[in-house]
């Protein structure tokens, strides 16, 4: 989980990161927070590191096929364990 988003340093002006793009890119690693990107005063896009990123996309993966599963057994669409072993050759 990522640690709560500091407004005084986690919101910076896309300038910044045209000026000097290795601090944010440092800040992002080291605080393990986004960055958000503002032009005029508006967020434009967001700045994270790789790995939580990654993280981020494989969570939602697999709490989107939960939901799915769960809306499965609600719409009566399951099999038995012994249905599945023995589609799977497992039997």
């Amino acid at each position: 989980m990522q640690p709560n988003i500091k407004y005084s340093e986690d919101v910076v002006p896309i300038t910044d990161l045209k000026i000097n793009p290795g601090r944010i890119v440092n800040q992002v690693d080291k605080t393990r927070r986004p960055v958000l990107l503002t032009s005029r005063g508006r967020g434009v896009a967001v700045v994270q590191s790789v790995k939580d990123y990654e993280e981020r996309t494989e969570e939602q993966g697999f709490l989107r096929a939960v939901v799915c599963g769960l809306m499965d057994i609600e719409e009566g669409r399951e099999i038995s364990l012994n249905e599945v072993k023995k589609r799977l050759g497992l039997k």
